[in-house]
């Protein structure tokens, strides 16, 4: 037997070779003959997608430009082609030709729908779809968890399915992303022509990216539209004879006045009435430890604690999990099978050996939690389970700082099912007076349980939730008014989203929009209600996709989108593109095909016919995309500074900086380079602004390089010369 294992990636391949006994070579890793691998093995490597989907032009010359009259473009019978890119095609050779030598093909790519469909992309574009195939699946890499893997690997067959969903994930978003973006581009920029002489851009779209940023964009214009609301509140002052309390008087709808002069009468009939404790009640409240992190979990908790963004926090996590640290971080899931969990004990022992955590590890107050369903229970597992930590522990000062942050985390979480329960009594107290009726409410402490191990995080929460200490009354006691208010608020808007918000919004498919629910908590089975968008190894690069096409910003973790942005929503309303809630049956239609319970052929069929939809929405709507104020927001945003010559914009025109009126006659610009030295936007800016740029070093004079201030000597074309920064004194040699 001559197996090749097939890995995703370099640093994959390294891990794997390096369980066995191994000899590195120019384009693979010979493993040599042991008990696993009686005759050795070669391990290969993609680096990322080797093959991806062909481009248009590939298919139909054409295809090559950009027209409405080539809309939709759709392989015939849908017969998709891969393609390997020039600066992968060598390496993409090598790899081919050692699975032609092989005998069985042992697929190691990530242990996910994606990594699978590397891997058959590959093996089919080399030929190889009929050589024999087995596959390893593995959520830890750690030593002796790959070993076991290896010496049980799977049947190739029933992993099929999961080829099949990203297949039908990948040829829709061919059908409907390259068509719509094209669509899109070409008429937006028509529109835009009418209006400006400003440069064209490509507006991308997507399945999945563009109903995200309809969400967003739909969170902004509920901010922009709201309309603040007065309101009053009443709050009372009592003394019992144990000691003083507060509380705030009750009505019908959020205990609040719409009307102040209705507030003030209730605030006076009030008065001289005797108070009576109606009704005392304590209840206990016990909270369970957080579930154990899935990949949403922790990007939206990272990003809430430390505003790092999702997708640096699953770059960060694997990481951590290439280096066995951590398990498989692309899971869905928040449980653990039993076998797992019966290795917690002896992992959270190592853990101990480390500083920050042998307290928190001594303090348990649990030796097992495999019976705890809470936590563990393998019908709420897949492939993957939740992200815990390993029995390898890390060095802490050789992580960097995001990693030991992120590995806190997940340690932490893995430490607190260990932990009781938080226990807390919450007493309320009904005063009435007269016919209205007062509500106060306390909480004392019983046990502080797993809040312990984020105390930290905990008091900043805890000042938040204080709530008074009550004093001991009885029912039917009297007790005294010392004083009542009247307190005026005001309605707030909704918060817009931070980037983290995003990653749950994704998972429900906005179906839940409310900040004050907590996301976190909601369990898959609610989740199959919702459908998503997106996976767990998708999401985080969705929203850096918005970023990069620059359809939003990121400003102190909060997200806006852009005037670009608003146009795109503006074309899109009230089509496919803008409907999460469809987006999110796609997903669910997927994630049965990826089951194998459904076939792709059908899903894809499908995108054709909404593509074709979308398209004459789109012509036969377009006259009436309102777009004139957006182009204008998009104009002054891309402005660099004033023109000196006829006051209007400068913008970056790739070759230099130039005038927006040059349509009027306006002939002012600026060069991007000077004697050999770059010119910095923010000196343009300067210089635009002051007539004189900051100083520049080491221009390239004709014998010595030198340093000097740009000034604009004739604002009328944008003519330059030097100013020379006056010379430093030098202290005189003794």
């Amino acid at each position: 037997m001559n197996p090749v294992l097939l890995c995703e990636k370099p640093a994959q391949a390294r891990t794997y070779s390096e369980c066995f006994e191994h000899k590195k070579h120019k384009d693979f890793i010979e493993i040599k003959p042991c008990e696993i691998f009686p005759h050795g093995a070669k391990v290969v490597w993609a680096i990322g997608h080797l093959a991806e989907l062909a481009p248009p032009d590939k298919y139909k010359d054409e295809w090559k430009s950009w027209s409405l009259d080539t809309l939709p473009m759709i392989p015939e019978n849908l017969n998709f082609k891969y393609v390997v890119s020039s600066q992968k095609k060598s390496h993409f050779k090598s790899v081919a030709a050692h699975l032609k030598d092989s005998d069985l093909i042992i697929i190691c790519t990530d242990p996910a729908a994606e990594g699978e469909a590397i891997a058959r992309s590959i093996i089919n574009l080399s030929g190889c779809s009929k050589k024999p195939l087995k596959r390893f699946w593995c959520s830890s890499m750690t030593p002796s968890a790959i070993k076991k893997a290896f010496a049980n690997l799977k049947d190739a067959e029933p992993f099929e399915a999961l080829f099949h969903q990203a297949r039908a994930r990948a040829y829709s978003d061919w059908i409907i992303g390259i068509n719509s973006s094209r669509l899109y581009s070409l008429m937006i920029n028509q529109k835009i022509k009418e209006k400006s002489s400003g440069p064209t851009e490509v507006y991308p779209t997507g399945r999945i990216q563009t109903p995200l940023l309809f969400l967003i964009n739909h969170r902004e214009e509920e901010i922009s539209n709201f309309k603040p609301e007065s309101f009053w509140e009443i709050y009372g002052e009592f003394n019992s004879k144990n000691g003083h309390y507060k509380g705030k008087l009750q009505i019908e709808k959020d205990n609040r006045f719409k009307d102040k002069n209705v507030a003030k009468a209730t605030l006076q009939s009030l008065n001289g009435k005797t108070p009576i404790v109606n009704n005392l009640e304590t209840k206990q409240h016990k909270n369970r430890a957080p579930k154990l992190h899935n990949l949403s979990s922790l990007q939206t908790k990272i990003n809430k604690l430390y505003k790092i963004s999702p997708s640096k926090t699953l770059e960060i996590t694997q990481s951590l999990y290439e280096q066995a640290f951590v398990s498989y971080p692309r899971s869905e899931y928040t449980y653990l099978p039993e076998d797992e969990a019966q290795q917690l004990p002896s992992i959270l022992n190592k853990l101990a050996e480390l500083e920050p955590y042998k307290n928190l590890v001594r303090q348990k107050n649990k030796e097992d939690i495999t019976t705890d369903k809470h936590f563990v229970d393998g019908e709420k597992v897949g492939d993957h389970f939740a992200i815990i930590i390993t029995d390898k522990i890390p060095e802490l000062a050789k992580l960097s700082k995001e990693q030991q942050l992120v590995y806190d985390e997940i340690a932490k979480s893995t430490i607190a099912p260990f932990y009781d329960d938080y226990i807390y009594n919450q007493t309320t107290i009904i005063t009435g007076v007269g016919e209205h009726n007062f509500k106060s409410t306390g909480k004392q402490i019983v046990n502080t349980g797993w809040k312990k191990i984020w105390h930290k995080e905990n008091d900043k929460s805890e000042e938040k939730e204080e709530e008074q200490k009550l004093p001991l009354v009885n029912e039917g006691e009297k007790v005294v008014l010392t004083r009542a208010s009247i307190k005026e608020g005001v309605t707030k808007p909704p918060k817009p989203y931070t980037e983290g918000q995003l990653i749950n919004l994704m998972r429900t498919a906005g179906s839940v929009r409310n900040t004050n629910v907590d996301l976190e908590d909601i369990s898959q089975e609610e989740l199959s209600k919702y459908g998503s968008l997106g996976t767990e190894a998708t999401r985080s690069g969705t929203i850096d996709g918005l970023i990069k096409r620059k359809y939003i910003k990121v400003n102190k973790n909060i997200v806006e989108v852009t005037p670009k942005g608003k146009i795109l929503m503006v074309a899109v309303k009230n089509t496919i593109l803008s409907s999460a809630e469809l987006t999110a049956k796609w997903e669910m239609y997927l994630q049965k095909i990826g089951e194998g319970q459904k076939k792709w052929q059908p899903f894809v069929e499908q995108s054709q016919v909404l593509i074709k939809k979308l398209i004459d929405n789109a012509m036969a709507n377009s006259k009436n995309w309102n777009l004139d104020h957006l182009i204008n927001e998009i104009q002054v945003q891309d402005h660099i500074g004033k023109c000196p010559n006829c006051g209007k914009g400068i913008v970056d025109k790739k070759a230099f900086y130039g005038c927006t009126g040059y349509k009027e006659g306006c002939k002012f610009t600026l060069p991007k380079e000077i004697l050999g030295k770059k010119i910095s936007e923010a000196n343009i800016k300067r210089l635009l602004e002051k007539r004189k740029s900051g100083v520049i070093k080491g221009l390239k004079g004709k014998k010595n390089p030198f340093d000097a201030h740009l000034v604009i000597k004739d604002p009328k074309e944008g003519k330059l010369e030097f100013e020379f920064p006056p010379k430093k004194a030098t202290a005189k040699t003794k």
